[in-house]
């Protein structure tokens, strides 16, 4: 089997407009959460999330452009401009036949959404503007994309709700390990962040209205974000043979789903793709040096994934093993989380810079393990796991290794 590494990064979110300055607000354990800016702010019960403020999309994209972009294709467009920059790919040639584009996002064009139901239910316009089906729709990132830079491999967008960046990332793995592709641009976006799309989380109750605190006893739920977090995954002999830089290398991916709920989580599900990514790496448990958390922030998800991990790690997890949620610092990003937390992965395994769990202020029990509370550590870090699981029950795991 081909192996697999990455050659490019590219994100947006609440923590930075690139990746420079989102790692550097990682390592300095910084708070992209704040104050909600978004229309009928004052009507919502929640008015706090992981905004990408300072964001002018004029300064990116001409008003063609926009009309056809929702915010969610606006984020994934920049940080695949800037992945694709840093792995300077040439697909002029034959590569473009053997480039695809798999992205993940639950929501799609929710803003886009939101927009035009104001537009006919509470303005009472009859008509909306034509490229709405276009804007809204979940593959719209990854056709522009695809669009953009004459990209004509396998390309399609993947929904599994907070799971959809490592299942399009896994997948994109697969694709290249296979012989289906030399390059993938993968990872997710996503930008709920308006009223409608707040409205529907609220029902859920499991929104905290002050922090995310991950594995904090005094936890009190969730905090939305939005952003992008966008890669090119590369054959490693062709990003040899280009004296391409290597970020890291995707070792292993594994899938389960729990069959068991629609929103409460399984450790035995998330124990499952856990292992199955080791499995899928060849690893041993002891070979694992971080873990970038799910950590929701939830009772019950922080609880589950804590008991997953001590079952599959065993006596390694009490004693060697670090784990964190940069969700703690911008939020639960829904389907581009993933893409997002695996920027941390990559500054484990090249930078030697474990990520903190910012707000952690009361040790929890049930959250025994080392969750580097609140500053981040230098640590050498040969193998890390990146964790994905989502309502539906539906989970997936990524292995990176130092390059």
């Amino acid at each position: 089997m081909r192996r697999v590494v990455i050659t490019g990064a590219g994100t947006i979110n609440p923590l930075g407009q690139d990746v420079p300055e989102t790692l550097a607000a990682m390592r300095e354990g910084k708070c992209g959460i704040g104050p909600l800016d978004v229309r009928d702010v004052e009507r919502l019960s929640i008015q706090i999330g992981g905004q990408v403020h300072d964001y002018d999309p004029e300064a990116h994209f001409n008003r063609q452009q926009i009309a056809l972009y929702d915010r969610f294709t606006q984020f994934t467009l920049l940080a695949a401009k800037e992945a694709l920059a840093q792995a300077g790919l040439d697909f002029s040639g034959q590569l473009a036949g053997e480039t695809g584009v798999v992205l993940g996002t639950a929501g799609g064009g929710v803003n886009t959404w939101d927009e035009n139901y104001r537009a006919v239910y509470e303005e009472g316009k009859n008509r909306v503007h034509p490229f709405v089906v276009p804007k809204l729709m979940n593959n719209a990132a990854a056709s522009h994309i695809a669009i953009e830079h004459g990209l004509h491999g396998p390309s399609f967008t993947v929904a599994t709700a907070c799971a959809s960046s490592n299942h399009a990332m896994g997948l994109a793995f697969h694709l290249i390990r296979g012989g289906s592709a030399t390059v993938i641009v993968t990872g997710g976006s996503e930008s709920m962040l308006c009223f409608g799309g707040i409205k529907a989380w609220e029902g859920l109750r499991v929104m905290s209205r002050d922090a995310c605190r991950p594995f904090s006893a005094n936890r009190n739920g969730m905090v939305q974000g939005e952003g992008a977090g966008i890669f090119v995954f590369e054959e490693r002999e062709h990003a040899r043979a280009r004296g391409a830089e290597i970020l890291a290398e995707v070792i292993g991916f594994a899938m389960s789903s729990d069959a068991a709920d629609i929103v409460m989580p399984s450790k035995q599900g998330a124990a499952r793709a856990m292992s199955g990514a080791l499995a899928d790496a060849r690893l041993a448990p002891e070979e694992v040096g971080y873990i970038s958390a799910h950590g929701t922030g939830t009772a019950a998800n922080d609880k589950t994934e804590c008991a997953a991990v001590a079952d599959v790690f065993g006596a390694h997890a009490a004693d060697d093993l670090m784990i964190s949620s940069t969700k703690s610092m911008h939020g639960h990003l829904i389907g581009g989380t993933g893409a997002v937390e695996l920027l941390s992965c990559i500054m484990a395994v090249r930078d030697g810079i474990v990520a903190p769990t910012i707000g952690y202020e009361e040790p929890d029990p049930e959250c025994a393990l080392d969750v580097v509370p609140n500053i981040a550590r230098e640590a050498k870090v040969d193998v890390a796991l990146s964790n994905a699981f989502a309502f539906g029950g539906f989970n997936a795991v990524l292995a990176l290794r130092r390059a």
